[in-house]
């Protein structure tokens, strides 16, 4: 493992807890051996970014050293100081620049200062490595949307139920463990209200395993846009908070049904079919500094999401079962596509085998490469 390999498995620690700054990773090298290493701290904006969690690691060995970072440094005063400032303080040589923050505040600035200071400055190494990381990041500071990860489990007959509606349990017991390490790097569990009233999911992140289960669980989102779900659902019942998103027309009765209980609703406007509008929605949640977005759902939420071209990834989980039967349910419903030459192109494709399962990763095209340029 290189240098800028280590940082990129150091930016993975920060991931789903730094919302809406970006997972980074950093070392610094020293004469051969790493004597300094970060990534973003949580919670958030005000937490310290990886590079100065390096350098303060770091201490005075980093005077003379070589600085690995996975994004650009920034280069001005937020709720934490410029990181290039304290680059150029700790008398930092050179720095290895994985790839260029496109958010304006950044945007090539921070380069620019540290080579003004003197210090070399190298980009591109690791970019591929680094963009499968920090792609939420960029979409989110280009395109002011949320990252959209779609996750279902399936049988090798493509059913995610029997006709009675019996799902428990498509996956194997790791798969499931996977799935909470899932959901505690997203900044949001979003499904809608079918499979609350089939299933009555927690939607919540249980694995003790996890460091950060116990305090920190992803912003529950039900779609349910006549406020249909029960008072007693399951999802009310974890710790961290829920938001219902409900349409104009029942975001009043809703409100008043749920006055005292502390739970968020949130009225957005319908879309063709009369139901939430899925893309308002998303630009809410990322008003909210809300990067990632985790949709378990139904097969009817799920072709939205894929009809309305709001897929960034994928994770399916195809488990070595037949159900069969004509009537038993599909994972991906909606209108879908008339003509073969118009199917949603993935790229990037990676097939991991977990436990009895097969997992498959893989992003909608050009979602990768956009963050390369």
């Amino acid at each position: 493992m290189n240098f800028m390999e280590r940082a990129v498995l150091l930016s993975r620690k920060a991931l789903g807890h730094t919302s809406p700054n970006p997972p980074v990773g950093a070392l610094i090298v020293k004469d051969g051996m790493i004597v300094g290493e970060g990534w973003t701290q949580s919670p958030g904006p005000g937490g310290w970014h990886a590079e100065r969690e390096a350098i303060v690691k770091a201490g005075k060995k980093s005077s003379g050293g070589v600085l690995y970072t996975t994004l650009e440094p920034c280069n001005h005063q937020g709720r934490t100081p410029p990181c290039t400032q304290e680059i150029i303080k700790s008398g930092i040589k050179e720095v290895h620049v994985s790839l260029l923050d496109p958010n304006p505040e950044v945007n090539g600035d921070g380069v620019d200062r540290l080579k003004l200071a003197g210090i070399k400055v190298l980009i591109g190494e690791g970019k591929e490595q680094s963009g499968e990381i920090l792609v939420p990041y960029l979409k989110f500071v280009t395109k002011g949307m949320p990252f959209v990860t779609v996750k279902y489990a399936m049988t090798l007959d493509g059913k995610i139920a029997t006709y009675t509606g019996d799902s428990q349990w498509i996956s194997g017991t790791k798969s499931r463990q996977y799935v909470h390490q899932l959901r505690s790097e997203n900044d949001v569990i979003l499904t809608g209200i079918g499979t609350v009233l089939a299933d009555n999911p927690r939607l919540s992140v249980r694995d003790k395993s996890i460091p950060t289960y116990d305090f920190k669980q992803p912003l529950r989102v039900v779609v349910d846009s006549k406020g249909q779900i029960p008072l007693d659902s399951a999802v009310f019942s974890e710790h961290g908070e829920t938001l219902l998103a409900v349409t104009e027309r029942f975001a009043p009765s809703t409100k008043s049904k749920f006055r005292g209980k502390e739970i968020d609703v949130e009225s957005i406007p319908e879309d063709e079919n009369g139901r939430v509008d899925l893309k308002i929605l998303l630009a809410r949640l990322s008003n909210l500094g809300m990067i990632t977005v985790l949709v378990e759902s139904g097969p009817k939420l799920l072709g939205t999401f894929f009809d309305t071209g709001l897929v960034d990834k994928v994770e399916v989980f195809i488990a070595p079962k037949i159900i069969g039967g004509e009537n038993a349910f599909s994972a991906v419903a909606g209108k879908g596509i008339e003509y073969l030459s118009d199917v949603m192109k993935l790229e990037n494709i990676q097939v991991v085998t977990i436990g009895e399962d097969v997992l498959i990763k893989a992003y909608s095209h050009g979602v990768l490469s956009d963050c390369y340029k």
